[in-house]
């Protein structure tokens, strides 16, 4: 889309600096951007490619504007206004139909202006509302719901009973909806016989989901993923678990059964949560680190260590190991100590 900075400046409240006709008609890096095309800064680490940059037009705050050589848009969240930007610039035209190749059951009922591509297959009584695009081998089964401007990407599925509010994105690969891994032990260890998982997965409005992760549906009660939520690639959610409305969830990560997370939290990279426990509202847990209990008050949490040289690590890991006897020392010393 060919767009002029007058219009960028009034869809962004943004201030301009420069020629109001000067058009943009896609995004770059401050080191790769032509004279057309839209590029941001926010960080100082980028001022030298400011200072040479050739863009047509740079998002930035008041604190860049003197090292800028090209025309600007002045706002307080440069990053936020890019990405507004960018999904102006790039926004593709609304397409609907129905592929030929596309197989629909019973009952079902699809919005006019839904696009359904190629080797879809949609079960029984399933209700799609209006501007839902379902992507080339994506497989909805029986008796689901998506709301209003859902998008499955391609290749998703989504299981039985489950729900999906307004302005959703499911990422390739991504199942939802799942059995969840429950299973009750045989008298004599003679294995396991599988509990059914009766269920379902309820998600909210606004909510992205990247590609390969799964969310398994409830054993009784609903999995349940609030208004806003944002799930990276590659995630794991089990059977009853409770996202809160806002809360980020990064590659990786791993949640177990019946966790009940609060509103906007985070959890960065590779990140597992124990089963039944519960995380209070504005929660950070940093990357790789294992929760094994409730945490009961907002802030930041780690666990783990550092990398460092093997040969270093393998020294403290042996001294981690004598942990218990060191302490059982020091204690027994302190008490001689307080004795005399």
């Amino acid at each position: 889309m060919v767009i002029s900075l007058r219009e960028l400046a009034t869809q962004l409240g943004a201030e301009l600096k420069g020629n109001p006709d000067t058009i943009v008609e896609s995004c770059a890096t401050l080191e790769s951007a032509s004279e057309r095309q839209l590029s941001f800064i926010y960080n100082a680490k980028y001022k030298d490619y400011l200072k040479e940059t050739k863009a047509g037009v740079v998002i930035l705050s008041s604190t860049f504007i003197d090292d800028c050589p090209v025309d600007a848009l002045i706002v307080s969240n440069p990053y936020l206004s890019y990405a507004k930007a960018a999904e102006l610039i790039h926004k593709k035209p609304k397409l609907a139909g129905i592929h030929l190749s596309a197989v629909i059951g019973h009952e079902s009922h699809i919005a006019k202006d839904c696009l359904i591509g190629a080797n879809v297959v949609i079960g029984d009584n399933v209700s799609l509302l209006s501007g839902c695009t379902i992507g080339a081998g994506c497989v909805i089964n029986d008796n689901v719901v998506l709301g209003k401007n859902v998008q499955l990407v391609a290749n998703v599925t989504i299981g039985e009973g489950t729900r999906i509010g307004n302005d959703v994105t499911v990422h390739p690969g991504a199942v939802i909806g799942s059995d969840g891994f429950g299973y009750a032990p045989l008298p004599k260890q003679a294995g396991w016989f599988k509990i059914p998982q009766l269920g379902h997965v309820v998600i909210g409005n606004d909510v992205e989901i990247g590609a390969n992760t799964t969310i398994d549906c409830g054993a009784l009660d609903n999995t349940v993923i609030g208004n806003g939520v944002k799930i990276d690639n590659q995630v794991m959610i089990a059977h009853n678990v409770v996202i809160g409305d806002n809360t980020a969830i990064a590659g990786c990560t791993g949640i177990a059964g019946s966790t009940v997370i609060g509103e906007n939290c985070t959890l960065a990279g590779g990140v597992g949560l124990v089963g039944h426990i519960s995380i209070a509202d504005g929660v950070h847990v940093t990357g790789m680190t294992m929760v094994t209990h409730s945490i009961k008050k907002a802030g930041a949490y780690s666990s783990g260590t550092p990398f460092q040289p093997n040969s270093d690590w393998l020294k403290n890991a042996v001294r981690f190991k004598q942990l218990d006897k060191l302490t059982k020392k020091i204690n027994k010393l302190l008490k001689s100590q307080k004795e005399s």
